[in-house]
């Protein structure tokens, strides 16, 4: 999904996801209102991968200006979440640091609206170069994040290393958004299978209006 923009059209909307099944549910959802052109981008699996596709993407000059979200499945650490709740991270954790994200509760309300009745959980969404199981996803509880998965933590941090035009690293527009499909007592066989998680698929189909309040928050004027 994308379309170029004309001149003095708004900076674009970059959605980073790392599988195949994420990509076709983001862009078969509903793509009306978004206020610029959008991307979705598929970075493959892996902090590294993901740090590859997206310093590649936002180092043209026309994302100079872009805002990014990392969004897709990922596993869920708190007991009591089930596949199709929502995850919206204040800040991503990885080996190089945390990344603060931009609009949380902008976003938390907005998901609210689009996708009505499924929990949105927000906190620490912390990163792994494997799929997390067991003791492991406890431990990763311990420290206070609420959710884990490979890619946000190195696309948001990437992101934020591109810079923008006028702002400087740092002033780009970041968020995490995410959908459980793995959860403590929903453990699956993969984190990509579907089968058990179609629910999760289908929550991430309609988080695209969510997305678009968003970025259309951020064009606004600041008092």
């Amino acid at each position: 999904m994308g379309r170029e923009p004309g001149p003095g059209a708004p900076p674009r909307l970059l959605v980073a996801c790392a599988l195949g099944i994420e990509q076709l549910a983001l862009r078969s959802g509903d793509r009306g209102g978004a206020p610029g052109a959008v991307t979705v981008l598929r970075t493959g699996m892996g902090p590294d991968r993901a740090h590859r596709a997206v310093s590649r993407t936002l180092g043209g000059e026309r994302w100079r200006d872009a805002a990014v979200i990392a969004s897709g499945f990922c596993a869920g650490l708190a007991p009591g979440m089930h596949p199709g709740d929502l995850i919206v991270a204040d800040e991503t954790r990885g080996p190089d640091g945390t990344t603060s994200c931009t609009g949380t509760e902008l976003l938390v309300e907005a998901l609210a609206r689009a996708v009505p009745g499924r929990a949105v959980h927000t906190g620490p969404l912390t990163g792994s170069d494997h799929v997390v199981r067991g003791p492991e996803r406890a431990a990763l509880r311990a420290t206070g994040a609420i959710a884990v998965d490979m890619e946000s933590a190195a696309t948001l941090r990437t992101a934020r290393a591109a810079g923008n035009a006028g702002g400087g690293p740092g002033a780009r527009p970041v968020a995490a958004v995410r959908v459980v499909v793995d959860a403590p007592e929903h453990e699956l066989v993969r984190i990509g299978t579907v089968r058990g998680g179609i629910s999760a698929f289908r929550v991430l189909r309609a988080v695209l209006p969510a997305f678009f309040e968003w970025h259309r928050s951020l064009l606004l004027p600041r008092r």
